[in-house]
């Protein structure tokens, strides 16, 4: 029979997936939902809803990237050299999905919104892809 522990990796763990959940899950309801809220005709609506989502996505992410950090602290040290190079391009995904995202809010330009917007999630879902690998 198996037994069921918890310990502090398992917070870890938790916290990590539970972030990277709300990051990278709320970016594909909110593209999903924003047509809708575009065609409601209160053009304030998918403002008001992106800045909604900005309160509860940056400190995901900031979880996210620091519980993802305290993991690779805590990984043993004669890893191969393919986890490193995956670790780095998820590291790299990471990156680009949350400068994409710092763009995405930040400019007033339509085409750079639809740009920085495609880039955030395609980056983000990578590395959500690279972590499973990782994770494996």
């Amino acid at each position: 029979m198996k037994e069921v522990t918890l310990d502090i990796d398992d917070i870890r763990i938790f916290l990590h997936v539970l972030a990277v959940s709300v990051w990278v899950g709320g970016q594909i309801v909110l593209g999903a939902i924003v047509p809708v809220l575009r065609r409601s005709g209160d053009l304030a609506l998918p403002r008001q809803v992106a800045r909604q989502f900005a309160r509860v996505s940056w400190p995901a992410f900031v979880v996210a990237v620091a519980t993802g950090i305290w993991s690779v602290f805590e990984q043993p040290s004669d890893l191969d050299s393919s986890y490193h190079m995956t670790l780095g391009i998820k590291v790299l995904l990471v990156v680009v999905s949350g400068v994409a995202a710092g763009i995405h809010a930040a400019t007033p330009s339509p085409a750079l919104k639809g740009a920085t917007g495609g880039i955030g999630l395609v980056a983000a879902v990578a590395a959500l892809f690279a972590g499973v690998l990782l994770a494996g």
